[in-house]
């Protein structure tokens, strides 16, 4: 018989990569496992359950109890507000009614009750002195003012002129304008005396789409109860007619001080729904707080102005007013949240996951610190040789058993740990 003909380099090579693609086909439907290794020691032990225990306390008391994270959730709510204010009060030439102190009159979120103003009355269209706090108005002679000069934070365009300030020994330069300007001939009045009596009725009404659910602050009632109640957190939740110096105190502030200078008072009222109990458990709750900074000079206040004009003789004349008031801001802001199996399967998938880190974190106490640590690496970790003369390639390690391609080399276990 013919001695067989050796194979050439490419059919070896063939036949090789045809057994490693069986191989790799046949590994690919093998399950594999990760292995298991009870290390009797108790210092660890106490360790690895501490992890897991404080893991398990987070997850079920803030994630679950605390966050509710087994909800879907929806913030911002779609709101409405409605406001309307009551009252008289006094100044030193006047009854004032609603209609005169509230701006605007149109009762929507934001809205300014006049406390105290400065009237500038009967100006009329003409040249006057400009006022002293106007830049560079101050003048010793004509040669000082510019004519035609224009300052936009001034009160007219000057004429060249240096004339007799309304009151003292100063001249400023002459303007052509509304005179006479304000600070020459205004008057000071405080409406701020009965001010702290003065009703405002908040309608408020909010809806979550997402849940499709509706509520309003009023409760349903048709015996009048509106005309009688104020705001009481527990007995009238639902009246939520609160009175101007409540809402001041409140926010924590003087309300004289306040009337004289003018603020910015934030309404906040928070929906923060449960859905998953009764409708009725969800309510609004109010606070209160100053909005503008108080303690810095430059920025806190509250002032506007308007005029009121007509004609006399002919001639166009108007009252201009400078308002110091408090301005009411209704915030509105709240989160819902349901009951919901997506974000339930999340969160409990992850509490699941994280306590694997106790885990993690005594390995690495074993591995770095353990006297021992080289004997638990033998033991977890085996070292993988290529079978001698395989075709697998480095690193695979052969399924038969025959092939000795994963060897422990631990000579002494874990008893000793």
């Amino acid at each position: 018989m013919a001695a067989a003909e050796p194979k050439s380099p490419a059919a070896a090579g063939a036949a090789a990569a045809r057994r490693l693609a069986r191989g790799c086909w046949s590994a690919f439907w093998d399950y594999e496992t990760p292995k298991v290794i009870v290390v009797k020691n108790r210092r660890l032990g106490i360790v690895y359950r501490t992890v897991q225990l404080l893991i398990l306390l987070y997850f079920v008391w803030y994630v679950f109890i605390v966050q509710k994270s087994y909800q879907d959730s929806e913030t911002g709510p779609e709101s409405s507000v409605i406001t309307k204010v009551k009252g008289l009060t006094l100044s030193e030439h006047k009854v004032w009614d609603v209609e005169e102190y509230v701006k605007p009159p149109e009762g929507g979120s934001v809205f300014s009750i006049i406390t105290r103003i400065e009237v500038t009355s009967f100006q009329t269209l003409g040249t006057c002195a400009e006022s002293m706090r106007v830049r560079n108005a101050t003048c010793d002679s004509d040669e000082d003012c510019v004519a035609g000069q224009l300052d936009m934070l001034g009160n007219g365009l000057r004429t060249g002129r240096c004339v007799p300030y309304y009151h003292g020994p100063s001249k400023t330069c002459e303007v052509s304008g509304w005179c006479p300007v304000e600070d020459g001939a205004s008057v000071s009045q405080f409406l701020g005396k009965m001010a702290p009596n003065f009703t405002i009725l908040i309608k408020n009404s909010i809806h979550y789409p997402k849940f499709q659910f509706s509520k309003g602050n009023i409760e349903n009632r048709k015996d009048g109860y509106l005309r009688h109640c104020t705001f009481h957190e527990v007995s009238d939740l639902y009246c939520p007619i609160f009175k101007l110096g409540y809402i001041v105190e409140q926010a924590g502030e003087n309300f004289t001080e306040l009337a004289h200078t003018g603020g910015v008072i934030g309404v906040i009222i928070n929906w923060d729904c449960d859905l998953d109990l009764s409708a009725s458990m969800c309510n609004p709750k109010y606070s209160f707080r100053r909005l503008d900074p108080k303690h810095i000079p430059a920025s806190s206040g509250y002032n506007f102005r308007f005029a009121k004009y007509y004609r006399i003789n002919g001639s166009s004349t108007r009252t201009l007013i400078k308002a110091y008031g408090i301005r009411i801001d209704v915030i509105v802001h709240g989160q819902a949240g349901k009951f919901s199996l997506i974000p339930t399967i999340i969160n409990l998938a992850t509490a699941l996951t994280s306590i694997g880190v106790g885990s993690f974190l005594c390995d690495w106490i074993l591995l770095t610190f353990m006297n021992k640590n080289k004997v638990y690496s033998h033991k977890k970790f085996d070292k993988m040789v290529d079978a001698p003369g395989g075709g697998a390639g480095p690193g695979l390690c052969a399924s038969e058993p025959s092939q000795q391609d994963c060897t422990l080399t631990d000579a002494r276990g874990l008893a000793q740990l």
